[in-house]
């Protein structure tokens, strides 16, 4: 009973985050917009981490995911929640071919043929003018948001309620995914894939719908970004980013999915902080932070929090 309570009221604090930033400063919704992106896509490598693989090119799955949002508001009538369906199943679609092949590798296998095929929807995100927009992209054109045809302002606060609430479903769902045998079996294959193997399961397809999991969160995140932002370009498929999922994911602190979420919004505010006063210099900011990290705390941010509440709770005792 005591685990439950601590669990909300952490929930309920790095969540809250999310709800009183904002107003305390409304020039903060579009960082912290993209802070729920990257979450869901920290959250799918999370998923990967607790099968002990490390993917660079999960970024093609959020470019899919972005873009298709910006091309059905383009051509269609649809409503927001329309295209949020649209653009997870449209980037699990594509993790569910790819992974296909890259379920059946590893390691450093696995990590570059992500990267192998990242590079290659990158320079087809390129090639593709008539359908992606090549360099320029494609512009998102604003859509009614539950049957409501809303102001561009009233818009965008309406929008980033809803992905608030995607956001703490995605991560509910995740914890039941984590929780469920499936789930719990990704454990195995970092730890002995052998004996999964021995047990009756399949290591293959226990890793692919992790795979598949992940590729549907990274999408999800695409979709965020492409409406929060109002245009989408080749770069978000881009390798650099899918380094920041997983820097973010490191950040935070892979012993609980809830570092995900905290470490993309500390990585967002920091950057969104640093570009304002020296724009050429927050790589070098994240960089040391990171080496910080490392050498000091390799449990992340979280892992702080944590030792932190252990210490209070002694002094109390």
């Amino acid at each position: 009973m005591k685990a439950s309570l601590k669990s909300l009221g952490m929930n309920s604090v790095v969540f809250g985050l999310f709800v009183v930033l904002p107003m305390l400063n409304m020039s903060l919704r579009s960082s912290l917009s993209v802070a729920m992106a990257l979450a869901l896509c920290a959250m799918g490598m999370f998923l990967l981490l607790r099968a002990g693989q490390v993917s660079f090119g999960h970024a093609l799955y959020f470019a899919c995911g972005a873009y298709t949002a910006a091309a059905l508001s383009r051509v269609t009538q649809w409503d927001v929640l329309w295209i949020m369906v649209a653009s997870a199943v449209s980037s699990a679609l594509l993790g569910a071919v790819l992974g296909l092949i890259l379920a059946r590798y590893r390691g450093i296998f696995y990590g570059m043929l992500n990267l192998a095929f990242s590079m290659v929807g990158f320079s087809l995100l390129f090639k593709l003018y008539e359908l992606t927009g090549g360099s320029d992209g494609l512009g998102v054109r604003q859509v009614s948001l539950l049957s409501m045809s809303l102001e561009a302002r009233d818009f965008a606060w309406w929008f980033y309620g809803l992905s608030l609430v995607m956001l703490c479903g995605a991560y509910r769902l995740c914890v039941q995914y984590l929780h469920s045998p499936v789930g719990a079996a990704l454990r195995a294959i970092k730890t002995n894939e052998t004996r999964l193997e021995y047990m009756g399961l399949s290591a293959y397809r226990v890793f692919y719908s992790g795979h598949v999991v992940s590729a549907m969160l990274c999408g999800l995140g695409g979709f965020i970004v492409a409406f929060s932002t109002g245009h989408v370009t080749p770069e978000l498929s881009y390798w650099a980013l899918s380094a920041e999922f997983v820097f973010i994911t490191v950040l935070g602190g892979m012993g609980h999915l809830r570092g995900a979420i905290l470490g993309a919004l500390v990585f967002e505010l920091m950057r969104a902080a640093v570009s304002a006063y020296a724009v050429n210099a927050w790589q070098l900011m994240m960089g040391l932070l990171l080496l910080g990290m490392v050498m000091f705390a390799p449990g992340g941010i979280w892992s702080l929090l944590e030792k932190k509440q252990r210490t209070v709770k002694g002094e109390q005792a």
